[in-house]
């Protein structure tokens, strides 16, 4: 069953392309997690937030993610961030164009 996992934390930045360039190397690490689908990169600098949107193909793969990211996040300072899983209803996504 696929898995939306969703991260929120406050964050002081980088932001934009500066964001890009710091995370090269983050970013293919994420790529190369098993059962990853795909990530959204998410960053609002007015609200001080930043995060990811994720899907994966299964509940136990996200687990294994968070378990995964949760010390990575605490490295760069990151000590609690909101974290939250969601199983997806399929026929309703893909009728709202879901990108499945």
């Amino acid at each position: 069953m696929r898995t939306l996992l969703q991260f929120d934390f406050a964050f002081d930045g980088p932001w934009g392309q500066d964001l890009e360039i710091a995370c090269r190397d983050l970013a293919d690490d994420i790529a190369a997690q098993p059962g990853l689908i795909w990530k959204l990169w998410v960053e609002n600098r007015s609200a001080g937030r930043a995060g990811g949107v994720y899907l994966f193909e299964t509940p136990e793969a996200a687990e294994a993610y968070v378990v995964k990211h949760r010390p990575r996040l605490a490295a760069f300072g990151v000590t609690d961030p909101a974290i939250s899983s969601f199983s997806l209803n399929l026929p309703l996504s893909r009728t709202t164009r879901a990108p499945l």
